[in-house]
């Protein structure tokens, strides 16, 4: 492995950036936290904190902006995300900066987060008029029954966005929310939280009205309950653990919540792959921002006829990974975020040996590139009692495994709580996609990682089990922030026993006409 040059300004960021959008918070109220680049260690800044009153002037706000937003033509709003996705590709020099300063990550990484806001932006312009439009319907009965289908926005939703995907996952929940005539709480996450605030400044710049999109600081345990407390919908993503308190904490309140949890993902390298071709691309699915993705890979079931072949392609490129965190597109992989997440893995790695296990390539902090970085990291011979057998890493460390047949790679794959994305590597798509179709899991890529899948806005993303509920993406990504109204008006005569008609024959007459509805297939 090789290193890219390391960050050498003297300042994480500028500070009259740092301080016009800590600005744009509603926080103030709660003592600052300091937020620190974990790449280098230089201090970013003081981040205010909200209290309970700044929550509570946010709601206020939203509520008000949100009653005349929801009042404009769907053609109005739709046409202010248009000019955000443009400033969104325009401005992503700062964007990048801010994105790579606050997470480690590398720039190749951050600006996979500008290409799924941009791409996002495009595909709910374009979608949302028809989406969100009244819609006719069939009525109870035909010609003296007129049903029309309305969609309302929620009203509120509050937005809880993690730290390792600071831009996606907090932009592009909020965007088709606001689309769909929402105002939106963002709850970012201290670490990353600049990178929200300047996705709402460019908002403004493209004309989203202040008050509808706006962020609140603290630490989900902090503020977290009273954020469900005042929202009509909440979007969280993040542990499973705490997606499971949301959960029931919205149950509660009777409203909906949308929640992509974690992931122990399996990738399957079929006997007829290209091997040299299959482990180039195993990079990104497994090593992306570091491995810190929920979509990342961190298990591997490899056919035993290309087994070898396959383990020293991949070792080779693992080999040639230059790690760093310089602000250019010069590195594969960048740091961790965390001490934790650097503690994680060790943990992970250092038990994994101690039962038995061997690393074939990576395995040890690198402090030399800067504190939180870790080598990527292969290991073979992992087993049920190894801690990195079941439980999420959330780092750059992915466990190989031999098997003989597809079937025993599915189930290896299938053997898991978590259901959230797979990838089969294969020369036959064909037989690929029968190989994921009874892969357990929200999304399974074929010769690719999880951009494909991912990169499909128009189709919905989620997890299964453990991973979560509910979809971003695709119809089902905007139709959650609006319930929808049914108004049906009947014409002539009422839904009952015309006078001089008795119930029986009412209910002879009603039996035939449902037959006949349904041989000539009306709805």
């Amino acid at each position: 492995m090789t290193t890219a040059p390391q960050q050498t300004t003297e300042t994480a960021l500028p500070s009259d950036l740092v301080e016009r959008l800590t600005s744009r918070a509603i926080a103030g109220g709660a003592p600052s936290v300091e937020v620190f680049a974990p790449a280098t260690g230089k201090k970013i800044g003081n981040l205010p904190q909200s209290s309970i009153d700044d929550i509570d002037a946010a709601f206020a706000t939203a509520r008000r902006a949100q009653k005349e937003w929801a009042e404009l033509p769907v053609s109005k709003r739709v046409a202010i995300f248009s000019k955000f996705h443009d400033l969104i590709l325009s401005e992503q020099k700062t964007m990048l900066d801010i994105l790579q300063t606050e997470s480690g990550k590398s720039r190749l990484h951050a600006f996979d987060e500008v290409l799924d806001v941009a791409n996002n932006s495009r595909y709910y312009c374009k979608v949302a008029p028809g989406l969100l439009s009244k819609k006719s319907r069939g009525g109870a009965i035909p010609l003296l029954t007129q049903a029309e289908e309305i969609r309302r926005p929620k009203g509120v939703v509050t937005v809880i966005s993690p730290w390792n995907y600071p831009l996606a996952l907090s932009a592009s929940d909020a965007l088709p929310a606001l689309i769909a005539g929402n105002a939106v709480i963002s709850r970012p996450d201290n670490q990353t939280a600049l990178t929200a605030l300047y996705a709402i400044e460019l908002a403004e710049r493209a004309g989203l009205p202040a008050g509808l999109w706006q962020a609140v600081l603290g630490r989900g345990r902090v503020i977290g309950d009273e954020l469900i407390k005042r929202t009509d919908f909440v979007d969280y993503t993040g542990s499973t653990a705490t997606g499971k308190t949301v959960a029931q904490q919205a149950a509660s309140r009777l409203i909906g919540c949308s929640l992509e949890l974690g992931g122990k993902n399996p990738m399957v390298v079929r006997a007829d792959a290209d091997v040299k071709s299959a482990a180039k691309h195993a990079i990104r699915a497994c090593f992306a921002n570091a491995g810190q993705l929920c979509e990342s890979m961190e298990r591997a079931y490899v056919h035993e006829d290309v087994y070898d072949d396959f383990v020293a392609a991949f070792v080779s490129e693992i080999n040639d990974m230059v790690l760093g965190s310089d602000l250019e597109f010069n590195s594969d992989m960048g740091s961790l975020t965390f001490s934790r997440q650097l503690d994680t893995v060790n943990e992970h790695v250092n038990d994994a040996v101690a039962k038995g296990a061997r690393v074939l390539v990576g395995g040890k902090a690198r402090p030399d590139l800067g504190q939180f970085f870790y080598e990527p990291t292969l290991l073979e011979g992992v087993k049920e009692g190894m801690t990195v057998f079941r439980e999420e890493t959330f780092g750059p460390v992915v466990s190989i495994y031999k098997v003989s047949s597809d079937q025993e790679a599915i189930d290896g794959a299938n053997d898991t709580t978590y259901g959230l994305n797979a990838c089969v590597f294969t020369s036959d798509v064909s037989e690929g996609r029968k190989v994921a179709e009874q892969i357990k899991a929200g999304a399974v890529n074929i010769n690719e990682g999880f951009a494909a899948a991912w990169g499909s806005v128009d189709a919905p993303s989620g997890g299964l089990g453990d991973s979560g509920s509910g979809r971003r993406h695709g119809t089902e990504g905007i139709l959650k922030y609006v319930s929808t109204q049914t108004i049906a008006a009947q014409r002539i005569h009422p839904i009952a026993p015309p006078p001089g008609v008795s119930d029986k024959l009412y209910a002879q007459a009603m039996t035939v006409s449902l037959s006949l509805m349904k041989r000539i297939g009306l709805k």
